[in-house]
């Protein structure tokens, strides 16, 4: 099968089967553009039809003709039920979860929103929950700047974790709504175009709400009917469309009844009188205007918290370096004022002037209204702006036939990915057991750049298995990877300690051989990495693995003049206990060749030198909430008068986590200070807890324990 881009210009005429690619390839089966289409609508299976319907705001009149794209939104909804690459990945009842006595919220499915709307069903019927995600975009460059406002719906059926990863196409885009410009005056605009965005909307999703009122059968993944009601659980965008879709004014919350001045209360309507949620069964825009990550929260803190601070701290937020979201209140320790600080942390204000300020007061509210909040981040959607939204129109012309042109692109397309849908399902029928979706992600994941991925990631996904030695930890829960070849091989003592500028080394060695009952052969040579990877499952899905993260133990460099190398924490196999240490070399003993002696199986292992640090006690530090570390010291063991820091080795297999540390400021910082010695010229060091939730849970256990 000969798979192709295509558009409803001549996608193939005589002088491009001149092109020498043309002779050189192997031959399509068509030979002219009529004939392709004509073999395209012979395709079996079709998707719900692109249309157009011209639309007018009555009393108004545009420069351009008003011209709707879209689709049915039940259709795409049946469509997305029935699917059955997600018979594996669907939810359809609501379930409580508990860990102990404490109630966990997560997917909408735990939510009490979800037992609340089950409860009003008739005996026997399913909830669809409906999904939307809206934002503006620029869908062509060279055609007029054409914007236009795309929609986008999937089901809460599909499990968050397949519904976030853009690339399953468990979103479907539904409408391209036009932004006109009318023959008005400029301050009556924004008016405009919200009552004709409500149109809009009114018009592709009228069939859903009639289905959430009254209920309709569809098919499920499992080929089974299905009695079926479709409420808006959320409608993901940014806060200026949320005011918009609740129909207020500027400087207001969409979720609750506050306002930017007192006064303005009795007047924070938008006048737009139809709102397309008014006869949506279970609607109330305070619970299905969920609250947006990367809008409130990141967002928020870039544009106004990070000015806040750069005011405060002037030039000293130019030497600090990444991920400063995990690590900004860490930076002020010492530099800004205690209350400041507090003030920081906790997000608190006595006023109404910032509306995203006002929505972090919601959060809890809409947790256990609609589940955890992660699953409605508008990072997909935003992706699915660049990736399926622009494509169609960037192969049009700008001709009269333009709107035409676009809906016969697109239902090509529905009809293409179909075929590859049927195409997929066949093949893991050939192969029993295997689940379809894992195929696709596959397929997805060869076609995405590698930019677009974490380059650890991608890395440790595209390593050729031959080329990695795997090692897993005694209980099996944590896998490390090291390379076959070493980085550096054979190298002796006085090369290894010279090279990674550890002297106490030899002596580290001994107390291990002592300690497992070995001798230490006359004559060892060392091979050493300059990394290893350590991957984990994670702490609230025990069958989930997390992507594998890089420790490093480099030895001093032009970039690194003091060594590039990571914390983690390690288990004493004594005592259980958990410890932090920085990896200063990860080797393996070896021999010289033709040497005849053996080395003692505890000995052969991959092995890491370490230099610890201690927790300060009695616990963390209470303002911050997290431990603080330091550097331990020891005499040397051959020269008594010098200190060294206190260095020891271990199993590689003895450790649990690779974590982060941020040195604890307690005062302006020198111009030497920068992000390649940060972690060799402090002594005292916060452990960050905050770095992902999966540390966070991981540290809270240990804190306890």
């Amino acid at each position: 099968m000969v798979t192709c881009k295509i558009s409803c210009r001549e996608p193939f005429t005589d002088t491009d089967r001149q092109i020498p690619q043309f002779q050189t390839r192997e031959r399509p089966q068509f030979k002219s553009k009529d004939e392709l289409f004509f073999y395209m609508q012979q395709l079996p299976g079709r998707g719900p039809k692109w249309q157009c319907t011209k639309l007018k705001l009555k009393g108004y009149k545009s420069e351009q003709p008003i011209h709707l794209i879209w689709r049915d939104g039940l259709e795409v909804t049946k469509q997305l039920f029935a699917n059955p690459i997600y018979v594996n990945h669907m939810c359809y009842d609501p379930h409580y979860i508990y860990q102990e006595q404490e109630r966990q919220f997560g997917e909408f499915w735990t939510s009490d929103d979800a037992w609340e709307i089950q409860n009003e069903l008739p005996e026997g019927a399913t909830i669809v929950p409906i999904i939307t995600a809206s934002d503006k975009t620029p869908v062509t460059r060279h055609t007029g700047g054409l914007m236009m406002h795309p929609l986008f719906l999937t089901i809460g059926n599909i499990q968050a974790d397949v519904r976030m990863k853009a690339t399953l196409h468990a979103w479907q885009c539904t409408v391209f709504m036009p932004i006109p410009t009318f023959i008005i005056n400029s301050e009556f605009q924004t008016l405009l175009w919200a009552c004709l965005w409500h149109k809009c909307m009114d018009h592709v999703c009228s069939n859903l709400k009639v289905a959430a009122r009254v209920g309709e059968y569809m098919v499920n993944p499992s080929a089974r009917l299905c009695y079926c009601f479709t409420p808006l659980i959320s409608h993901i965008t940014d806060l200026p469309e949320q005011l918009m879709i609740a129909c207020i004014t500027k400087n207001s919350s969409p979720v609750t009844t506050a306002t930017h001045k007192e006064e303005a209360k009795k007047l924070h309507l938008s006048r737009v009188h139809l709102p397309y949620w008014r006869n949506w069964r279970c609607f109330n825009p305070a619970r299905f205007l969920t609250p947006e990550i990367l809008h409130v929260l990141h967002k928020f803190f870039f544009n106004h918290v990070l000015k806040w601070i750069k005011q405060i701290l002037g030039h000293e937020l130019d030497v600090w370096f990444k991920n400063i979201q995990h690590i900004i209140v860490l930076m002020l320790w010492g530099l800004a004022s205690h209350s400041f600080i507090c003030a920081g942390k906790s997000g608190a204000k006595d006023n109404f002037f910032i509306p995203k300020l006002e929505l972090m007061q919601s959060f809890t509210h809409a947790i256990t209204h609609v589940g955890s909040l992660m699953q409605w981040t508008a990072d997909v959607s935003e992706h699915l702006l660049i990736t399926h939204c622009k494509h169609p129109f960037e192969r049009t012309s700008c001709q009269r036939d333009f709107v035409l042109q676009i809906t016969c692109i697109l239902n090509q397309e529905e009809t293409i990915q179909l075929f590859n849908l049927y195409m997929l399902l066949s093949s893991s029928s050939s192969a029993p057991g295997q689940d379809p979706l894992i195929n696709a992600i596959i397929m997805e994941d060869e076609e995405i750049a590698s930019t677009e991925t974490n380059p650890s990631f991608a890395w440790i996904s595209n390593a050729n298995p031959a080329a990695q030695l795997r090692i897993l930890s005694d209980n099996a829960q944590i896998s490390f990877n090291v390379t076959v070849k070493a980085d550096c091989s054979r190298l002796d003592i006085s090369q290894l300690e010279s090279l990674y500028d550890i002297s106490d080394f030899y002596h580290a060695l001994h107390l291990y051989a002592t300690h497992h009952g070995c001798i230490l052969p006359g004559q060892l040579l060392f091979n050493t990495w300059l990394k290893f990877c350590i991957q984990l499952h994670s702490t609230f899905h025990a069958c989930r693995v997390m992507p594998s993260q890089q420790v490093h133990a480099e030895p001093s460099s032009s970039n690194f003049p003091r060594g590039n190398c990571n914390i983690v924490l390690f288990n004493q196999r004594v005592d259980q206990g958990s410890y932090v240490a920085q990896v200063r070399t990860v080797f393996q003993p070896t021999l010289p060749k033709g040497s005849r002696a053996q080395i003692p199986e505890h000995l052969s292992r991959v092995l890491v030198y370490i230099q610890h640090f201690d927790f300060v006690v009695p616990g963390p530090e209470p303002s911050m909430g997290m431990w603080v570390v330091r550097r331990s010291y020891t005499r040397h063991p051959s020269q008594s008068q010098r200190v060294i820091r206190r260095g020891s080795i271990i199993s590689l297999t003895d450790i649990t986590h690779a974590v982060e540390i941020i040195p604890v400021y307690r005062g302006l910082l020198g111009n030497d200070v920068n992000s390649g010695n940060s972690l060799e010229v402090f002594d005292e060091y916060f452990l960050n807890n905050f770095a992902d939730k999966e540390l966070y849970h991981s540290l809270s256990v240990i804190s306890e324990n």
